[in-house]
């Protein structure tokens, strides 16, 4: 774009704004491509948006790159401030504009979900925090932390793991009863209410009551040994000893507290800056996260904490459990943490305190969150620097004109000439950027033919013209397939992009064929006869062996998808009532043959066209369909 389009599109831009309404609302920038680049709130549109074209010499150099690139701006209206406020973290998820702060974690935190609103509640891993009556522990730090604890709470209170489907269908105990793991509420061995107050001791462990469950088992203890029923006693006691074990190993920050905080503070430089947040529950220290932004150098004065640390915030408790109490080490201001406060009050449905630590205890809280802000800032940027060191390595060995920021893999997957797909996969910095990942299913090509397959592919990627170029693109295979590769480039006007081939060579340990040990990768470029070679332990063979499995993995799932897809529809074919339509209706519901096993009558009977009859019809045939495949095997 000339630079004498860029001043009429700002000078028009600059005269629409003044007919903006003044209410609060959402606001869209978009690039020449109509994507959106910036999203942002404000209290009064018009005066926010008008402010970002005045002398752009008073802004910071990221906000003068983003002026320069805006070609459209649309709104949305919201009733108040707050409600803009959420809109705007929900549209920076769905976007994920390039100007603005953004989340790269995306792995949900694991929580431990209690669905207390059942009549026999039970235990269950759960990366999302939802308003369906259960109660939600957390997050903690790993998946493995949050198995192991329910473990040890469903063997230490019997609570019981099947799920709710197998739980409503049982007509006899099963072998967790038998060893004494449960108290088979799934027959009534054990009353509601009975249940429920063994599931009350879990509850108040993960809550941090720790004396006040000790002392009800200390309780139960002794009236069991004066009744002389010694065998309960004992596992009293040793219940007792297990739960003490444990809270040894805890943080104990304050241990009369019981409420719910997260200490937020940072640390960075021109780098980035690195924001950590520790999570404390009843006063114990259950975790912590950091969370590293590239694009912050949170010492410059062009940066205002005001900004970057409130939008932070609020795309951060748009997902994750919100607590009673955050502390920042940054004071904010009274208005932006009363704002914060409102947002976070909408979402959780509790009143919640956002403050700028003052007091001792807070300090120290923010203090200890520093510490750790600093020791993981400095391990991000050593392992940055060190993908940028194996870029450089691409770069140079491979003869590419600039560090391949974006690198693209593409994989074609099928099973005997059917069901073929495609997988593209999308390193960013070196590491894989999920969110451009994507999956194609050919639709020109019957039978085997993975020339045409990844012709169409291609095609159909580069047409995406609102998706940024790679600096380097990746195919699976040798000089047969990098042949093609560059062959489709040039069909498709696109022979400005590097295209590097990845195949096995097999290498000998000895002198004869027999001997091969090993196969060693070999990496192709188009005119040039011998391959290159990058040592196996190097950053650069890392990203360019890693980008490639990583499609091949994505590809193969895809694939297995399909395949368990239609295998579901030949199933279901054979259940009386049930048509294409209906097929395809269950199809968008549930996404497995075990996910339908699984389900609860009322969930299939909730589809739209479905009865309860017309449900349970689809669960026997499916559950008299699994019995045949099992009893064949045997």
């Amino acid at each position: 774009m000339s630079d004498d389009v860029k001043v009429s599109i700002f000078d028009q831009l600059k005269e629409r704004i003044k007919d903006y309404p003044t209410q609060s609302g959402v606001y869209l920038m978009k690039n020449n491509l109509d994507k959106i680049i910036y999203v942002g709130k404000a209290k009064n549109l018009r005066n926010r948006v008008k402010s970002y074209f005045l002398d752009l010499r008073d802004h910071s150099a990221k906000t003068r790159a983003l002026v320069q690139n805006i070609v459209e701006i649309e709104y949305l209206l919201t009733k108040t401030e707050v409600e803009a406020f959420l809109l705007e973290a929900s549209l920076i998820k769905k976007h994920r504009p390039k100007y603005n702060i953004r989340l790269k974690d995306d792995k949900s935190y694991p929580y431990i979900q209690l669905s207390w609103q059942n009549d026999y509640p039970r235990l269950y891993l759960s990366r999302k925090v939802k308003k369906d009556g259960s109660l939600y522990f957390g997050p903690y730090t790993s998946g493995g932390a949050v198995y192991g604890t329910i473990r040890f709470l469903n063997r230490l209170f019997k609570i019981r793991d099947c799920t709710d489907h197998i739980f409503k269908t049982r007509t006899r105990p099963c072998m967790t009863y038998q060893i004494g793991r449960c108290t088979a509420p799934c027959v009534q061995f054990i009353s509601k209410e009975d249940y429920r107050s063994d599931v009350e001791g879990a509850k108040d462990f993960l809550k941090g009551r720790s004396k006040k469950l000790i002392k009800d088992l200390e309780i139960k203890m002794k009236v069991a040994a004066s009744e002389e029923k010694f065998e309960v006693a004992a596992k009293m006691r040793d219940s007792m000893f297990s739960i003490k074990s444990i809270i040894e190993k805890q943080t104990i920050i304050n241990d009369s507290s019981e409420k719910d905080q997260d200490v937020v503070s940072f640390y960075g430089d021109e780098r980035g800056v690195l924001v950590e947040t520790i999570h404390i529950r009843a006063g114990r220290v259950i975790g912590n996260r950091p969370h590293f932004l590239s694009n912050i150098n949170p010492n410059s004065p062009d940066e205002d904490p005001r900004e970057w640390l409130a939008s932070f915030l609020n795309q951060y408790y748009a997902d994750n459990y919100i607590p009673e109490d955050v502390i920042l080490g940054t004071d904010l201001g009274g208005d932006i943490n009363r704002l914060l406060e409102d947002v976070l009050k909408e979402r959780s449905g509790q009143k919640v305190s956002v403050r700028f630590a003052t007091d001792n205890k807070s300090s120290a809280l923010i203090e200890m969150a520093e510490q750790n802000a600093k020791a993981h800032f400095e391990k991000n940027v050593s392992k940055d620097e060190e993908k940028s060191r194996g870029l450089d390595d691409i770069k140079d060995k491979l003869g590419l004109p600039k560090r391949p920021m974006r690198i693209e893999c593409f994989d074609i997957s099928h099973f005997q000439g059917s069901e073929t797909v495609a997988s593209q996969v999308v390193f960013e910095d070196g590491v894989p950027s999920k969110d451009h990942y994507r999956r194609y299913k050919i639709k020109t090509v019957a039978g085997i033919d993975d020339f045409a397959s990844m012709y169409e592919v291609l095609k159909r990627r580069f047409l995406h013209e609102e998706y940024e170029e790679p600096q380097l693109l990746v195919v699976d295979g040798g000089k047969g397939q990098l042949a093609q590769a560059v062959k489709i480039l040039q069909e498709l006007n696109k022979t400005h992009i590097p295209v590097v081939g990845l195949a096995k060579a097999r290498t000998q340990s000895g002198f004869q064929e027999q001997e091969v040990s090993s196969t060693e990768e070999r990496f192709y470029i188009p005119g040039r006869a011998n391959p290159v070679v990058f040592k196996s332990n190097t950053e650069a063979f890392q990203i360019l062996t890693g980008i490639r499995d990583e499609a091949h993995r994505f590809a193969i799932t895809y694939h297995r998808k399909l395949r368990e897809q239609t295998s579901l529809e030949s199933e279901l074919d054979y259940v009386v009532g049930l048509g294409e339509k209906r097929k395809r209706l269950l199809l968008q519901k549930f996404k497995s043959v075990d996910d339908i096993r699984q389900a609860e009558v009322e969930d299939i009977a909730s589809i739209k066209t479905f009865n309860r009859v017309l449900a349970e019809r689809v669960l026997l045939q499916l559950n008299e369909s699994e019995s045949v495949e099992v009893n064949d095997e045997l």
